[in-house]
């Protein structure tokens, strides 16, 4: 366990801050499936806006397997530190999501559950069924840690209304940025009352990542052994999203930080932003832009290059787990075809296993969801490392200066490139 106890060992005294009903998930909400042997498995996630869904396809599980099921949903934020915690003290849950932020280094130090040999005797697990990027976010050195749960692409969410009182076209597949930055800044009056698009500085991959690759630029080098941030591409891109929406038709760095791109557009502030698939439930549960919003596919660039960055989950287990049999026979099932597609006929998610997610457009037929099923063709995976939240977490605050000011765009990049090669340096 390389290292890790020494970091989690400061790690801890903050963990002992977080009261433990948030622990056991009900600071977010709870599913479960009750088996007959009594005693549950322990899952958890971080999304309110899945366990509806999740907890339907667990009862599934338990039906099939007498195995229960229990669903804790932790935050975001309390996420992390509590498996980090619970991987110190023994107590990680039995099955729990991964994201690419931080796979590296759960991977790397023995958290999580060896797969490889269970996936060879498997006769429902195929990885070539997933998506080559998203299965690969999950191995390591030959070895697989996670099975792909789904994957998501980005689009531009925009409110019709808005569109229909200014007279002006909705967004449509002919769209370039420079379309998107003209039509934000008729949307967007002087008194603050409307903003024509929004888009904060820690937007990355359902931000300004759309654009810098759109436009032949990238963040890190195909090897992954160098920043890309200095490029003349991507230092290109980000000065145009500066001076064309950031200081035209956006709200302030401070007014963005203090809420959210979601709930500015869900409260008819903001006509138009960039995010991604998994917002589909969010937006429909909304009384609001269940009526008024809709979604279409990225802007291109003026060569006609238009990319989506994509990421998506995985589903792990614990190393050291007391059930790790119980916990395996859940990832198979959930990685199964017949659950994959449920998954996307529920409108939980779009799904890792390909073939199975074109039934998830019909979960929400106000919304044009094909958006998101065209961004498929034009996708590239979401740049990560061994320690990808270093450096991701540091150009995200440094470029909260760019936002305000403080710095120029391309001191900006500069800056993001040098920290982000000391840590690739030592990663490598």
């Amino acid at each position: 366990m390389k290292g890790w106890k020494s970091y989690l060992s400061v790690l801890t005294a903050g963990v002992l801050g977080v009261s433990l009903t948030a622990c056991g998930g009900s600071a977010g909400g709870k599913g479960s499936a009750e088996g007959s042997d009594g005693g549950a498995l322990t899952v958890s996630i971080w999304d309110n806006n899945q366990l509806a869904g999740l907890t339907e396809i667990m009862g599934d599980f338990t039906e099939k397997t007498g195995i229960g099921v229990e669903i804790q949903v932790v935050p975001w934020d309390q996420y992390w530190t509590l498996l980090e915690a619970g991987a110190q003290g023994g107590t990680l849950p039995d099955v729990f999501w991964m994201h690419s932020n931080y796979s590296q280094k759960f991977m790397s130090n023995d958290m999580l559950l060896d797969l490889t040999d269970k996936v060879a005797l498997s006769e429902t697990i195929d990885m070539a069924n997933y998506y080559e990027d998203i299965a690969q976010l999950y191995q390591l050195d030959g070895k697989i840690y996670g099975i792909p749960k789904d994957y998501d692409t980005i689009g531009l969410w925009y409110n019709k209304k808005m569109f229909d009182e200014a007279g002006l076209d909705y967004p449509d597949e002919s769209w370039t940025w420079q379309t998107l930055a003209e039509t934000a800044k008729k949307l967007t009056r002087e008194d603050g009352s409307q903003y024509g698009f929004v888009s904060p500085a820690s937007y990355n991959q359902d931000g300004y990542y759309n654009l810098i690759y759109s436009m032949g630029g990238s963040v890190l080098s195909e090897d992954k052994k160098q920043s890309m941030w200095d490029s003349p591409e991507t230092k290109k891109a980000m000065q145009w999203w500066y001076d064309n929406l950031v200081t035209v038709c956006m709200p302030s760095q401070q007014v963005m930080g203090e809420t959210s791109s979601d709930i500015l557009f869900s409260s008819g502030k903001a006509a138009m932003v960039m995010q991604g698939s998994w917002m589909v439930a969010a937006y429909k549960a909304n009384e609001y832009t269940d009526a008024n919003c809709d979604v279409a596919v990225l802007p291109k660039a003026e060569d006609g290059n238009q990319i989506s960055i994509y990421n998506g989950l995985g589903w792990a287990a614990a190393a050291e787990g007391d059930r790790t049999e119980d916990a395996w026979k859940l990832l198979e099932y959930l990685g199964s075809k017949e659950a994959q597609t449920k998954q996307a006929q529920l409108g939980v998610t779009m799904s890792a296993y390909k073939g199975t997610s074109d039934t998830w457009v019909s979960c929400a037929p106000e919304f044009n969801l094909q958006a998101f099923l065209d961004m498929s063709e034009k996708m590239v995976i979401r740049p990560y490392s061994r320690n990808t939240k270093a450096w991701e977490d540091y150009s995200q605050e440094t470029m909260v200066k760019a936002y305000t000011g403080e710095m120029p765009m391309d001191a900006i990049c500069e800056d993001i490139a040098a920290y982000m090669n000391k840590q690739l340096a030592e990663e490598n």
